[in-house]
């Protein structure tokens, strides 16, 4: 973990906390590189030493921070912070040895360096063996032995870009920029409307430049995809200023260095300004890229996004994100835990849009990447949910007096979508025909007729979480064969029959585990003939493996108008190709015309939960029973 805190792990612990509203064990230990039981003691340690201002509050291993006093907590944070001495921590020993490497004309030898830094010539050896570990991934190495002196090597350009990833803050934290220079900058970027957050990486860029170009460190040539910036609107604005400055310090920069300063610019984040975003011409290429991406979900998931109002942003997005990739502009993504286990579909997605981009132009999206197209589709999926949802009509049933059944509206209104018609009855003025006119029945007493719509019994105060994912389930009453308004989580187990489940033990193939269950379901008459078929076409065209440890494969199927699944499980892996298969889920789909893309939508997220889930994963793929499959995918939606 690259922290200003070095091995200061308490400091670093509540860094994380301030990023992200609620963090699990694992994803600490990850993060901090210790196990999960140091995380824990870390934990009780900090909460000691956080007294009353503050506390970390934990429930079933996800833990949040929670502030009492915010002066008395930045006082105590502020403490922790100071007290992690500079060079006694590996981190910024590296980090204060390369500053030293990259400026060097001479080799430095490695005992003066440990003597200047006041350490051991054995922890110096140490620190700098990682040192060149994480150098080689930027094709930079330090060259020599130790003995002889030390001296690093590579392109000018990998070594800004080391310096612009790892250490920029360290190293150029406290760097000076002329008074005259700052004002150019903030004049260009004022008259042209740039956000702050863009100025602020350009001055990094511009920081780092001036001092290794006045230093003698030129970029030198570049690729020809950089010259072809030149041709930008944005790059007359950078010329313009960089010639300015260019008059203040009375030398000349190449247009390799006004290319370099140019990257912060044309890599920068999607304006949240829509003005200001649409005076920058769009690149042409990235509205034929958005149709591949959103025609390869299709073909990969069956799920057609609807292009809206959000459309023009997220063709910026992509312009924009093109160029980083290219260009080894990095923009880290803070969110990127929460974005994964919140909206596991939408980071889906954003893995076959890194595949479509990898395929087309040979570009590596980064996880950081991934995480922001993830957030654009999550944005869709909401979008085009709220374009499928009709008018929600509920009746409210209540049979003890007019206040309680305010007091039962009222608590309802903070549950349905403003957008929901909802009316109150008394139970003595119900009948069966007036409810079948209504999406969903909520009473608070036992009905006095017989009612074929979905029924919720409310208590006068209740639980509205609760409340709320019973409705959820209740909308797709008409679309699952057995629906179950109850507590559980997962919509699927209103799906499931038991004789359309299916316990391998690893000796078939995956393939063979397939045909197997799509012939259940062919004989049950749930999906048509030529189905099977329609599968290994689909598989032909590439793999329906989500995770590794799940496959979902899915086709079209003319036997009815209902949504058909079946779930295979093996406590000994499925092998398929460089995956081991544990759970099998298969979906038969009716036609595009009978159904929409919500019930689909929420089976994908149910599933895709599941992978991230590796002890839920594991309950399930051990069920040797219907009976203990459910018990296994029952979650309690309060969990």
């Amino acid at each position: 973990m690259k922290s200003l805190f070095g091995d200061n792990r308490n400091a670093n612990m509540l860094q994380l906390f301030r990023k992200s509203s609620v963090i699990s064990v694992g994803t600490l230990a990850a993060k901090l590189d210790v196990s999960e039981r140091t995380v824990r003691n870390d934990i009780r340690q900090l909460n000691e030493e956080l007294a009353d201002c503050a506390e970390i509050m934990g429930e079933q291993g996800r833990y949040s921070l929670r502030i009492f006093n915010l002066e008395r907590f930045r006082e105590t944070f502020a403490k922790m912070m100071e007290s992690d001495d500079f060079l006694n921590s590996p981190r910024n020993r590296m980090d204060y040895a390369f500053g030293k490497l990259m400026r060097t004309e001479e080799p430095l030898l490695t005992d003066e360096l440990a003597y200047e830094m006041n350490v051991g010539r054995t922890t110096l050896v140490g620190d700098m063996k990682k040192l060149r570990g994480e150098l080689a991934a930027y094709r930079l190495e330090i060259y020599g032995q130790t003995s002889k002196g030390m001296s690093l090597r590579g392109e000018e350009k990998d070594i800004r870009k080391y310096v612009l990833e790892n250490n920029y803050q360290q190293i150029y934290g406290e760097y000076p920029l002329d008074k005259e220079i700052a004002d150019i900058i903030e004049r260009t970027f004022s008259s042209h409307s740039f956000e702050k957050s863009v100025q602020t990486r350009f001055r990094q860029y511009i920081t780092l430049m001036l001092d290794r170009f006045l230093t003698g460190h030129y970029i030198g040539g570049l690729s020809a995809s950089y010259y072809n910036l030149t041709s930008r609107q944005e790059f007359m604005i950078v010329d313009q200023l960089m010639n300015e400055i260019s008059k203040i310090l009375q030398i000349e920069f190449p247009v390799e260095e006004k290319l370099f300063v140019l990257l912060p610019i044309v890599g920068m984040r999607t304006p949240a300004d829509t003005e200001n975003m649409q005076k920058i011409k769009l690149d042409e290429e990235v509205r034929e890229l958005m149709n591949k991406i959103l025609k390869a979900i299709q073909a990969e998931m069956d799920i057609s996004i609807i292009s809206g109002e959000f459309t023009d942003e997220f063709l910026y997005h992509l312009m924009f994100m093109m160029n980083r990739l290219r260009f080894g502009v990095r923009l880290a993504n803070p969110m990127l835990d929460d974005l994964k286990t919140k909206y596991p579909l939408a980071y889906e997605m954003a893995g076959i849009a890194a595949s479509v981009i990898g395929r087309e132009y040979s570009l590596k999206v980064s996880e950081d990447e991934r995480g922001y197209l993830a957030s654009y589709f999550g944005v869709f999926l909401t979008e085009n949910d709220l374009k499928r949802t009709k008018r929600f009509r509920a009746a409210v049933v209540c049979g003890t007096g007019r206040v309680t059944a305010r007091l039962v509206e009222a608590q309802l209104k903070k549950v349905l979508d403003s957008s929901a018609e909802m009316t109150v009855f008394a139970d003595e003025n119900v009948s069966r025909q007036i409810l079948e006119e209504f999406d969903i029945v909520l009473t608070t007493v036992k009905l006095p007729c017989e009612c074929s719509r979905p029924v919720i019994r409310i208590h006068e105060i209740f639980n509205e979480r609760e409340l709320l994912h019973k409705i959820e389930k209740a909308k797709y009453w008409d679309k699952i064969e057995v629906p179950v308004v109850d507590n559980n989580w997962f919509m699927m187990t209103g799906l499931l029959e038991e004789d359309a489940f299916f316990v391998f033990d690893g000796s078939l193939s995956y393939e063979a585990s397939v045909e197997q269950m799509a012939g259940r379901l062919k004989e049950q008459g749930r999906v048509d003939e030529g189905f099977a078929k329609r599968l290994r076409e689909r598989e032909e065209k590439g793999t329906m493996v989500f995770d590794h440890a799940i496959a979902i494969p899915h086709s079209i199927q003319y036997a009815s108008d209902k949504l058909a699944l079946a779930i295979g499980v093996s406590d000994r892996p499925i092998r398929s190709g460089e995956h081991d298969i544990r759970i099998i889920f298969l979906l038969g789909l009716p036609e595009k015309g009978d159904y929409d893309d919500g019930l689909l939508i929420r089976l994908y997220d149910e599933m895709i939960s599941i992978s991230q889930d590796m002890e839920l994963l594991e309950k399930i793929a051990k069920a040797d029973s219907f009976y203990a499959l459910l018990k296994a995918m029952y979650r309690q939606v309060n969990e």
